[in-house]
C-alpha cells in the first residue's frame, strides 16, 4: 500500500526496457493470437481476448481488517453494514501465502470457503487478494519450506523510503522455484473457487519492490516482473470465469509494457492506493505514472483501485497533502480513474463516513453503485 520513489531502483531500471515481444518470449505465457492482437491493435481496441463468460458484478467492496476476517463478532457487524448498503456488493479479504499453504502442497482454504458461504447467503460477493508483500517484518508472509536454499530464502527485507522505519518482506520472485510454487497455489485456488458464482475476483498485491536491504541486480529485477506476469497468466488459466487483477504502482519505467501485457492476457489493472495529488502516481511525462493508464484502458480492461488507510489521511503518499473527503476520493476513483470496482478499506476511523457516502442517492443510480458497469472489451461475455 506504499509508493516507492527509490532512486537506486530507478537508476538500475534506466536500461530496463521490457519490450512486449521479448517479454512474451521470455515468459511463454501469451498465445500467438494474443501477440498478434497486441501488435495490431492500439490502446482503445476492444477485440476480446477472454472467450469464456466472466462473472461481472462491479461496484463498491469493503476491504475488511485482517484481524476480523475470522472473527464472528467483527464479521457480524460487517454483514449487517453491507446488507444495509446496496452499493456495497461484497467484501475483499487479503490472505498471505503462508495462510493458504501451510506446508509444501498442503492448502487450507477453509476461511475462504466459510466467508464465501456466508456472503452468498446474503447475496453478496467475495474478492480475495493473495498477499505477496508485507509492511511489517513480524508478519509471516511465506510458508516455512520456502525459507530454504533452493528458494534463496523465499523473501527479502526492504524499507519504504517515504515512511521512515517502515520495513517489510517481498518475494524473491526472480527465483523460478518461488514462481512455480506460487503458480501451484494459484492453480489450487482456481480448481476450488473458479466455478463458485459468488467468488467474484482474485488479485495480487502491488508491484513496487520497496528498497531492498541488499540491492537487486538488473537481471533479478527483469526476472521478477517477467515471473509476476507469468503468474498472472496462470491466474487467467486457473480462473477462466473469474475477474483477475494486479495491483500496479511502481516502477514507472516498466508500466507501459507491463500493463499492456496484463491487458493482452485478459487481466485487470488495480491499485493499492488512491492518492489524489501524489506526484509519482500522477506523473504526466514519460515514464508516466500509473494513474495515466486508467482512463486509457477504460472500457477495455477491469479497473480496480483501492482506498486504503493512508488515502483517508492524506492526498499524497508522503503525508504532505491534505485530508480529503470521502466524496473527493470517490470522485477521483470514479471520474478520473474510471473505476469499475473500488475496494474501500474498513478503517475504524473512517468507515462510518464511507457508509454515509455510499448510501447517498448518486451511489444508488445503478447496480454498480454509480460506477462504470460496462463489460470490458477484453471479455467476450460478462455474466451478471
Amino acid at each position: 500500500m506504499r509508493t516507492n520513489h527509490n532512486a537506486l531502483l530507478i537508476n538500475s531500471m534506466h536500461i530496463y526496457k521490457l519490450n512486449l515481444t521479448i517479454l512474451m518470449i521470455l515468459t511463454c505465457f501469451i498465445s500467438i493470437t494474443s501477440v498478434f492482437w497486441g501488435s495490431k491493435h492500439a490502446v482503445g481496441a476492444t477485440t476480446p481476448v477472454v472467450t469464456t463468460p466472466i462473472k461481472w458484478h462491479p461496484g463498491h467492496y469493503y476491504t475488511i481488517m485482517d484481524y476480523g476476517k475470522n472473527a464472528s463478532w467483527y464479521l457480524s457487524q460487517v454483514y449487517s453494514e453491507i446488507k444495509a448498503t446496496p452499493a456495497l456488493r461484497g467484501i475483499q479479504i487479503r490472505y498471505s501465502w503462508a495462510e493458504l499453504e501451510t506446508s509444501e502442497g498442503v492448502y487450507n482454504f477453509s476461511s475462504i470457503a466459510k466467508r464465501l458461504n456466508e456472503l452468498s447467503s446474503i447475496n453478496k460477493r467475495l474478492v480475495i487478494v493473495v498477499e505477496t508483500k508485507t509492511f511489517d517484518p513480524t508478519e509471516v508472509l511465506i510458508p516455512n519450506y520456502l525459507k530454504t536454499g533452493i528458494y534463496e530464502g523465499g523473501q527479502y527485507l526492504f524499507s519504504t523510503p517515504n515512511k521512515a522505519g517502515v520495513q517489510g518482506y517481498n518475494l524473491k520472485l526472480w527465483n523460478p522455484q518461488v514462481r512455480d510454487r506460487l503458480k501451484a497455489l494459484v492453480r489450487a485456488l482456481g480448481k476450488r473457487f473458479n466455478s463458485e458464482p459468488y467468488f467474484e475476483g482474485i488479485g495480487l498485491t502491488e508491484t513496487a519492490l520497496g528498497q531492498p536491504d541488499v540491492p537487486l541486480t538488473s537481471q533479478q529485477i527483469d526476472d521478477y516482473f517477467a515471473n509476476l506476469l507469468n503468474i498472472q497468466q496462470q491466474m487467467r488459466t486457473a480462473f477462466p470465469n473469474t475477474m483477475t487483477f494486479q495491483f500496479t504502482n511502481y516502477p514507472r519505467p516498466i508500466l507501459e509494457s507491463f500493463i499492456s501485457s496484463l491487458r493482452n492476457m485478459g487481466a485487470g489493472l488495480g491499485g493499492p492506493d488512491v492518492f489524489i495529488e501524489d506526484p509519482g502516481l500522477n506523473y504526466p511525462l514519460i515514464p508516466k505514472g500509473v494513474y495515466n493508464y486508467y482512463p486509457e484502458n477504460s472500457g477495455i480492461m477491469p479497473l480496480t483501485p483501492s482506498v486504503m488507510h493512508g488515502n483517508y489521511k492524506s492526498t499524497k503518499a508522503d503525508g504532505t497533502g491534505y485530508e480529503p473527503t470521502i466524496m473527493e476520493l470517490l470522485s477521483f476513483a470514479r471520474d478520473t480513474l474510471k473505476a469499475n470496482y473500488i475496494f474501500w478499506h474498513r478503517d475504524p476511523d473512517y468507515y462510518l463516513k464511507v457508509l454515509e457516502t455510499l448510501n447517498q442517492a448518486n451511489q444508488k443510480a445503478n447496480p454498480a453503485g454509480g460506477l462504470d458497469f460496462t463489460c470490458p472489451g477484453i471479455y467476450t461475455t460478462c455474466a451478471n
